[in-house]
């Protein structure tokens, strides 16, 4: 069991380490593939794509799907520098358990410290729900074309708002985890409870919106319910762990368990 264990710690400090390496790479690749798929969606509008401005603000959400993460990632890659020390919040959430403080010397050198382990899947989920997210999107939801009906107008960009907000907020939480900033849990927390009210509060103006089409009220009460869903139950496997591995205290409360 012990040497189980070596092995996949192993691998998952290799994970993170190419992780770390291969995070421009990551975001060329993201670029290239989320413009094609995009492209692919553009090519079959919900309306005929007149060329001129309609076109442009056809073609500018998917602009922003592809370029506001991307804009995150760096811009909080350089406000959390990489072994930089950062102070813990004054009022502590998890208090369950007996805990003894470090200072950041102590914890970062110890060998629990980092995002290794059952962190490492945590980490690699938040980024991969991006593009999973995205691709449902672009899946789900016909492009508005030149001449949409007003209803569509304003859900397309209701769902595209969201998509953006959200991507926008995991990736963040990507980085606070993968810069072992303190905050990290909590404000994973407060994007899993603003993607839930997002979800049931759009679900809530489709429902109220007329002359809806039933299939497409459809598709997209069913893009709404595989967002709660997903969001539920990573909030119900991944809160205890947040709040009781020694892996997590340690790395972002500065902490070791007593006892």
């Amino acid at each position: 069991m012990g040497k189980t264990f070596e092995i996949l710690n192993q691998k998952s400090i290799a994970l993170i380490g190419g992780l770390h390496r291969n995070l421009r790479n990551i975001v060329v690749g993201w670029i290239l593939a989320m413009s094609f798929a995009s492209g692919l969606r553009l090519t079959f509008s919900a309306t005929h794509l007149d060329f001129g401005w309609s076109a442009a603000i056809a073609i500018f959400p998917y602009i922003l799907v592809i370029a506001a993460p991307v804009a995150v990632l760096f811009l909080l890659l350089r406000i959390f520098p990489a072994n930089g020390l950062f102070a813990q919040p004054e009022i502590r959430l998890a208090r369950y358990g007996k805990w003894r403080d470090l200072n950041c010397l102590e914890a970062n050198s110890h060998p629990l410290f980092g995002t290794t382990g059952m962190m490492a899947s945590l980490v690699i989920g938040m980024l991969i729900n991006v593009p999973f997210r995205s691709i449902e999107f672009l899946m789900g939801i016909p492009s508005l074309g030149s001449h949409p009906p007003l209803w569509f107008s304003e859900l397309f960009a209701l769902m595209a708002a969201d998509l953006v907000i959200m991507n926008c907020l995991y990736i963040a939480a990507f980085v606070m985890a993968i810069r072992h900033v303190p905050w990290f849990p909590r404000f994973l927390l407060l994007v899993w409870g603003l993607d839930v009210c997002s979800q049931l509060a759009i679900a809530q103006m489709v429902a109220a919106t007329p002359n809806v089409p039933v299939a497409v009220e459809t598709a997209l009460s069913g893009l709404l319910t595989g967002n709660l869903q997903k969001v539920m139950i990573s909030a119900a496997i991944w809160l205890p762990y947040l709040l009781l591995s020694d892996r997590v205290n340690l790395t972002y409360r500065r902490r070791v368990r007593v006892g």
